[in-house]
């Protein structure tokens, strides 16, 4: 293991058992009674009084009315002390009520105090209210009171660290369901980096995600591979030695004990994948982060290591496809004596046709794949067709017109999305906008927009550069019959699109000589 020795990671560890500054949030407490000394002798009582590390801080309201206000507009509390009798005989009863009902508040732990136990019996309050404590006030001893709020306190975190672990794991399960729809990296990192926070809920310092292989398994030597990390945004930047020191080191301390490493301030998932290599999620927080906070940020790390694994293997499997599907069209290009870089730029054409139009990424990734299926049908033109070098004659261009048909035919079995849009394609992309078109005589649009796509695209091209029956067209000439004939064989938007994006155009055409 590189880049930093032992004792980096020694020390790594001493100051992750390390106690942090003390800066967490008081418990808020709200005391409800129309006696001062009530509030008085409550918070003397309680003035040293703290459960896990934390202080309570008091809100004081002196009658139900004013209770309701304070917990409208003060957040969560998670302990308040209610008399019974106050602006009338049961305000304090009413105000449980409200709390449950009207403010549908059924986190907050209540405690009845009275000093008139006969306007509300125990038994009686105890079943028909939703309380958690009834006392006499004239038996609250100071221990007592110390020993309910313990109680309290406790069904309080209990509760909000339920709560907590329902949306994180509510977060995890929407996220997985972003990942397992990401195409591509890129939208696999927008989606984590998007959702790190929801999960989290952390004001996080930094979140970065590593995967980590291996180089050389004699010498150990480690690949280290940043995937994102939070304002970073050149990719440039994305580089193992450019991260903090102290990430560096939890990275490297993870893969030293093959776990996850928890820390105060700092969480880091740790991951194996059957494949082998290690996924490593950093998460950094000014606060505390908590064992419930922890533990959902190890679920989240795991999701996102399994998603990403998934998300790859389905990557290679898709652009296996696409390059088989570009093979085969290239196969039955060089049967037709074109060459195989049509069916490349014929596929680039298209996806910049169909973006610029306005299809998602989804579609126009899956009309370019598609794409080099368009003369897939002339697998069936006989060769002293196919080859012919001279113009046709009317009986032979009725056999060649049937290549549009017969790739629609070859392709419209299968359930592959790729192959459905390939058949869309090869049987539509020579119809023409103005009904003149073959095989059906489409017209507009009842060409589907991956047909007419296609068809401007291999017109382009296929004037564009030399065929066995014909010269390259210089390009103004290309221009000017793309433009005379806009409307009639081709759809006047997408003539538009194609005029106004000729640099990116041009780029295609360099980029995939014959």
């Amino acid at each position: 293991m590189a880049g930093h020795d032992d004792d980096d990671l020694i020390d790594f560890y001493e100051d992750d058992e390390s106690p942090i500054e003390d800066t967490l949030e008081p418990w808020n407490i709200l005391i409800v009674d129309d006696e001062e000394d009530i509030h008085t002798t409550t918070k003397l009582a309680l003035s040293k009084f703290e459960f896990e590390g934390k202080k309570l801080s008091f809100f004081h309201a002196y009658s139900a009315k004013q209770a309701k206000e304070i917990l409208l507009n003060n957040g969560d509390f998670a302990l308040v002390f209610i008399d019974v009798v106050m602006e009338s005989d049961h305000a304090g009863l009413d105000l449980i009520k409200t709390i449950r009902t009207e403010l549908k508040n059924h986190k907050s732990r209540l405690i009845i105090r009275t000093g008139q136990p006969g306007f509300a019996p125990e038994d009686e309050v105890i079943q028909q209210y939703d309380i958690n404590d009834y006392r006499n006030k004239s038996e609250l001893t100071s221990s007592k009171l110390k020993n309910s709020c313990y109680t309290a306190l406790r069904s309080y975190r209990d509760l909000c660290n339920l709560e907590r672990s329902q949306y994180g794991l509510e977060e995890i399960v929407l996220a997985t369901s972003k990942f397992q729809q990401s195409n591509n990296q890129t939208e696999f990192i927008s989606h984590l980096l998007a959702h790190i926070v929801a999960v989290a809920q952390l004001e996080g310092e930094l979140c970065c995600c590593v995967a980590v292989t291996e180089k050389n398994a004699a010498e150990h030597l480690l690949d280290y591979r940043v995937l994102a990390a939070t304002g970073i945004n050149n990719p440039d930047d994305l580089n193992f030695q450019k991260l903090p020191k102290e990430v560096q080191i939890a990275f490297e301390l993870a893969i030293a004990t093959k776990k996850s490493v928890r820390s105060d301030d700092c969480f880091v998932g740790y991951f194996c994948t059957d494949a082998g290599t290690i996924n490593l999620m950093y998460v950094s927080s000014p606060g505390k982060i908590t064992a419930v906070e922890h533990n959902i940020l190890e679920y989240f790390s795991n999701s996102v290591a399994v998603s990403y694994e998934n998300m790859t293997l389905r990557s290679t499997v898709q652009e296996s496809q696409k390059e088989i599907v570009c093979l085969l069209g290239e196969a039955v290009e060089k049967r037709s004596k074109e060459t195989g870089s049509h069916v490349r730029r014929v596929a680039n054409y298209c996806y910049l046709l169909a973006k610029e139009y306005g299809l998602s990424e989804i579609e126009a990734s899956q009309l370019k794949a598609a794409a080099p299926l368009h003369d897939v049908g002339k697998i069936a033109i006989p060769d002293n067709i196919l080859h012919k070098p001279g113009k046709l004659t009317a009986q032979e261009w009725q056999i060649m017109q049937t290549h549009a048909t017969e790739g629609e035919e070859i392709l419209s079995h299968s359930s592959n999305a790729i192959l459905q849009i390939g058949a869309i394609v090869a049987g539509q992309h020579h119809e023409k906008w103005d009904g003149s078109g073959y095989p059906k005589g489409l017209k507009g649009e009842e060409i589907h927009i991956v047909g007419r796509i296609t068809a401007l695209a291999d017109v382009f091209d296929a004037l564009s550069n030399a065929r066995c029956y014909k010269a390259a067209w210089p390009e103004e000439e290309i221009l000017e019959f793309v433009q005379q004939n806009k409307g009639a064989h081709f759809d006047p938007e997408l003539v538009d699109i194609l005029l106004a994006n000729l640099d990116a155009v041009r780029k295609i055409k360099v980029s995939f000589p014959d």
